[in-house]
């Protein structure tokens, strides 16, 4: 039985409810963290950081060079030398605990500066991404002392000096998903955060210097892809651990002068319905997992596979779902979706849409108001689409979700399984043997049931094929920051 639309007329209209940025102290100029201070880019050149929802710009930033990163890694092997490497594994995991504990205390002024900078939303930002850097912290502060036994019977080393390379989406997260288990571990770090988002960063450079941590034991060297190239191909690095691309990866794997790399690539995965599945909780956990951060998630679930004998009342439930979605201001508690990124990734998004439209995916769309100004992009889905489509295959990584159907549980593992990705999957369904065997059967890293994108710091995190290889997360990411003999 169909249920009636609602219809709210203009109540649907919420009072603006934005958080105060009033917390929040952004520089006019911010330089590169190296050896515990802030330091000059050593050819002067600054970039500006822009707050993508206002267009408005935030701040000017340092743009890294070959010489900042030699700078930077120099400070870093010192303090490995000197002090992080000789101090005891207790002492190190007092350090982590205390940054934790300040990240709690600095909670709201991270959020709200990750959404001026980057876009998302203040509840995601909030209630998310702050409160799982702080957890991620905790959790490594605990292991620093027990590293041992997390490899029974054998010995742990650190390897040195690790570089690190954060993307746009999840700038904060990633930025502590890197650093604490590299500091856990015993080593010292040296990290490029996106050119778009590092504001974030660099508050977290200043609580580094409140925390008292020994200065070069974090460096932050800020800038577009010549400071990435620069540090990922630096000599003096042991370890690669880098978030982003799958092309930008695969230049790093090549240009790599050290074997430990971890490489977290995109995905494009598949969020499976089968008929049994509950599906007002199902239709709760698409929007949750392709809607969640404007859909600047690597593993989103992209590629909607609904099984054939529920795909209409699953398209009427999604279409009259995402008709309530609200789009604005990051920084107001009632929206759902954000700013993107940048006009370079919203013109991206635009593209791949013609794209699918013209390969004959008929395309559906919220009909919410946009701001006037910003980047924003309405939530939408594409039905009657088939595998060879772009859309089907290639990462668009924006709030946009692409369906097509199966008949029988074989026919939607093989198509969960025909991408180039393998990095998450999810599975909607009501019989607890179906969900076991289905999870068997799918080649992705990471795969949710009945439930999608959540995240633990205890549990690893990672791909197969294009989308990278290593574990972040858990023991098995400890393993990536340590030789173990």
């Amino acid at each position: 039985m169909r249920a009636p639309k609602l219809n709210f007329g203009d109540k649907w209209e919420y009072s603006p409810a934005p958080e105060s940025t009033a917390i929040v102290k952004i520089d006019d100029q911010y330089g590169h963290f190296i050896g515990g201070k802030f330091v000059e880019p050593i050819e002067g050149r600054y970039f500006d950081t822009v707050n993508p929802a206002t267009e408005e710009t935030l701040s000017h930033v340092a743009h890294g060079t070959q010489k900042d990163v030699d700078r930077a890694v120099k400070a870093a092997r010192k303090a490995y030398d000197k002090y992080w490497a000789p101090m005891s594994p207790r002492d190190r995991g007092k350090y982590l605990y205390r940054i934790a504990r300040m990240i709690q205390e600095m909670a709201r002024e991270f959020a709200v500066l990750e959404s001026m900078d980057g876009g998302k939303p203040i509840r995601e930002s909030r209630d998310i991404d702050v409160p799982l850097v702080a957890q991620h912290f905790f959790y490594h502060a605990g292991w620093a002392d027990k590293l041992d036994y997390a490899f029974p019977g054998r010995r742990t080393k650190p390897l040195g000096v690790a570089g690190q390379i954060i993307p746009w989406n999840f700038p904060l997260l990633m930025a502590s998903w890197k650093i604490a288990p590299a500091l856990a571990c015993g080593n010292t770090v040296v990290l490029k955060p996106a050119e778009t988002t590092p504001l974030t960063a660099l508050l977290l450079a200043k609580l580094f210097q409140e925390a008292d941590l020994p200065p070069g034991v974090v460096n932050i060297v800020t800038g577009d892809g010549e400071a990435g190239a620069a540090l990922s191909s630096h000599a003096g690095i042991d370890k690669i651990a880098f978030t982003g691309s799958t092309e930008v990866g695969k230049m790093i794997q090549r240009s790599a002068k050290t074997d430990h790399i971890t490489l977290e690539l995109g995905g494009k995965a598949a969020n499976i319905i089968f008929e049994d599945a509950p599906l007002d909780q199902a239709v709760e956990g698409i929007i949750n997992a392709i809607y969640f951060n404007q859909g600047h998630v690597c593993c989103a679930g992209s590629r909607l596979l609904v099984q054939e004998s529920v795909h209409d009342e699953v398209v009427r439930k999604l279409d009259h779902r995402i008709q309530s979605l609200r789009v604005g201001d990051p920084l107001d508690k009632n929206t759902d979706v954000g700013a993107i990124n940048s006009k370079a990734q919203l013109n991206r998004i635009r593209q791949l849409v013609k794209a699918g439209k013209e390969e004959g995916a008929e395309f559906h769309t919220s009909r919410c108001k946009l701001p006037e100004r910003g980047w924003f992009y309405r939530p939408s889905y594409f039905t009657g689409v088939a595998q060879s489509h772009v859309i089907a295959q290639e990462e668009i990584f924006g709030p946009v979700l692409a369906i097509m159907t199966f008949r029988t549980p074989a026919e939607a593992v093989q198509k969960a399984n025909n991408s180039c990705y393998g990095l998450s999957a999810g599975v909607w369904t009501d019989k607890g043997s179906k969900i076991f065997k289905t999870l068997g059967e799918l080649n992705a890293g990471v795969v949710w049931a009945n439930t999608f994108n959540k995240f633990d710091p205890a549990s690893p995190f990672g791909g197969y094929k294009e989308s990278g290889y290593g574990r972040e997360g858990g023991k098995q990411g400890l393993a990536a920051y340590l030789e173990v003999r």
